[in-house]
């Protein structure tokens, strides 16, 4: 398999690992929106979080919790961004589920990936119809 996720894991390239258990790895990104900037891989190579076993999925959130709190409190950030994307429309550019972990200060900058809109009441009324 050609993922680079699956050789970082495999120790065929080198990283920054911060975590490391059976099922995960915590590494540094490579090229890091911000000091610190983390990534959260699961072993088990999944294109993305449909494909992630339950067990999987809800592992991960504590996992970031714990992990997301750790580099906030050591590199005193003001806050934490988490940001996971699905697909290549949605911005994934590793075809590997990972889960960033981007610490934030006031000053640094670091802005929403998208900006909002306003589709006005009844059409977010028909949206969740359609969805609920």
């Amino acid at each position: 398999m050609d993922c680079i996720f699956c050789k970082i894991i495999a120790g065929e390239i080198p990283s920054f690992k911060l975590y490391e258990d059976d099922n995960f790895i915590a590494i540094l990104d490579r090229f890091p929106a911000s000091p610190g900037h983390a990534l959260i891989i699961p072993k088990r190579h999944a294109v993305d979080l449909f494909e992630l076993t339950p067990a999987e999925a809800a592992a991960i959130l504590p996992l970031a919790q714990k992990l997301g709190g750790k580099i906030k409190s050591i590199l005193g950030a003001d806050g934490l961004k988490i940001m996971q994307n699905n697909g290549s429309a949605a911005g994934q550019d590793v075809m590997h589920y990972h889960l960033h972990l981007i610490p934030c200060s006031a000053s640094d900058g670091l802005e929403m990936p998208f900006k909002p809109t306003d589709p006005g009441l009844d059409a977010l009324a028909e949206i969740a119809k359609r969805l609920q």
